[in-house]
């Protein structure tokens, strides 16, 4: 079924959240937002190419999904509380149908964070979605990558490897986990556990890319060196059984990218404070490493080995 531009933006009008810091939402040329007093805004945009960063064959309501899910992650990263955002969306057709089912993933999510949509754009051209979130934190509050200080641990929420291990699955034809589908087409953004960790943890960032290309980011800002244990990553039972060799596991573990979970440094005299958060967001946590002088991520097996993927982590533009 198709329609018209305006037909789909008032379609999509209908489905936003309501809240009382919106003063003029979508309609007009541009919105009107009222922060918190005293709060800063903290601004986050991904754009989502079909082919790209998710499967031709995804279900347009899990795009939805993964489409605010990887900007509330960036969000959840910086310890900050969700409130807005806006919406750019490319169809190739105008798809009443399709778009409502796009809706019903966004929206579902949306309403879990009380995410209100305020603006965006639709045109015509390949399926593409752009998101931008705004949140807000206390001054002072936020989970910088600057911030990782010599003798930090290094943590990791969840069970970084699942989402990788889909798109191997996805790419290759072989038979399909459906565990591990579900986490590459609906991740969790860690939001309350990102909640937790400001003033608590030091650095963080959401694995996107590939956690070790991901913590090099880390490193690089902090001016310091990341020693980690690839082994002491917590697998899942479904990695585990689509990879059971050990180095093609600790590759889709350490560079596979696309889990949205968290790797954030904190002081060792946290750990227990961190184990607590953890619970109380519902999340796993695992430390896995430790930051030293230096420069760089430096990665062993459990024997002390030395040990490298042939690539860190995805970059859009390499060769």
């Amino acid at each position: 079924m198709t329609a018209g531009e305006f037909e789909l933006i008032d379609r999509i009008a209908a489905r936003t959240v309501a809240r009382t810091d919106v003063v003029l939402g979508i309609g007009d040329d541009a919105a009107l937002l009222q922060p918190p007093a005293g709060m800063q805004l903290v601004v986050a945009m991904d754009t989502l190419n079909s082919g790209i960063h998710f499967p031709h064959d995804t279900a347009p309501a899990d795009i939805g999904w993964k489409a605010l899910a990887v900007n509330l992650s960036d969000l959840a990263a910086m310890g900050a509380t969700p409130a807005w955002c806006t919406l750019s969306l490319s169809l190739p057709e105008p798809d009443s149908a399709w778009v409502d089912a796009f809706l019903d993933g966004f929206d579902a999510l949306a309403r879990q964070h009380a995410v209100t949509l305020v603006g965006g754009d639709t045109t015509r051209g390949p399926l593409s979605v752009c998101v931008t979130v705004f949140g807000f934190i206390a001054p002072g509050r936020a989970l910088r990558r600057d911030s990782a200080c010599v003798d930090d641990d290094i943590w990791v929420s969840g069970t970084p490897g699942d989402a990788a291990a889909a798109l191997v699955q996805w790419s290759s034809g072989v038979t399909r986990d459906p565990a591990l589908r579900a986490r590459l087409d609906r991740p969790t953004p860690r939001v309350a556990l990102g909640l937790r960790l400001s003033g608590l943890a030091r650095a963080a960032i959401d694995i996107s890319d590939g956690l070790l290309a991901d913590l090099a980011h880390v490193c690089r800002a902090s001016a310091v060196r990341a020693e980690l244990d690839v082994d002491a990553l917590p697998a899942s039972d479904a990695l585990r059984a689509a990879a059971p060799d050990p180095d093609t596991r600790r590759a889709l573990q350490a560079s596979g990218g696309d889990d949205y979970e968290l790797c954030f440094t904190a002081p060792v005299g946290a750990r227990d404070a961190i184990e607590t958060a953890g619970k109380e967001a519902g999340v796993p946590v695992t430390r896995f490493g430790r930051i030293v002088e230096g420069q760089g991520v430096v990665a062993t097996t459990a024997d002390g080995a030395l040990w490298a993927p042939v690539r860190a982590g995805w970059d859009h533009f390499a060769g």
